[in-house]
């Protein structure tokens, strides 16, 4: 059973056999994919499975905190597992690869920010988008 499976059950969401399958794909995912890649890995495994359960699906687990939906400016909502641990993305305007990272200077800098105008930080996010210095990365 997977991670994502697990939490759902925790959760006390019922487990179809497609919503298995999309937690599967979700748990095991190394991107960041969108319903379209979600529903297309899906197909390879499950070939009933339809787009409007993948909808339905990621809909549900995000409701129940269990994956988060990004939006990185290219149109289409994306999607990962809730992370344990915080972290920032940085993306590649080329290619729309995410890159996950973890800097404690600029989490100590938001919290400073935060102070200076009298809050204290409970969360944030963080996108920064760019492109390759290297030529050959892109």
């Amino acid at each position: 059973m997977d991670r994502i499976e697990k939490i759902c059950i925790e959760k006390g969401l019922r487990m179809t056999d497609q919503r298995r399958v999309v937690a599967r794909i979700l748990s095991t995912s190394k991107d960041h994919p969108d319903v379209e890649d979600l529903h297309h890995r899906a197909q390879k495994i499950d070939p009933h499975i339809s787009i409007a359960t993948v909808y339905r699906t990621v809909r549900l687990f995000e409701e129940a905190g269990i994956i988060e939906r990004h939006d990185f400016r290219d149109g289409r909502s994306r999607y990962e597992e809730a992370p344990d641990v915080h972290h920032d993305h940085l993306i590649n305007m080329r290619t729309g690869k995410v890159v996950e990272f973890v800097d404690e200077e600029i989490e100590a800098l938001q919290t400073a920010i935060a102070k200076r105008l009298g809050f204290k930080l409970v969360d944030h996010r963080l996108e920064l988008y760019g492109v390759p210095l290297d030529e050959r990365e892109s």
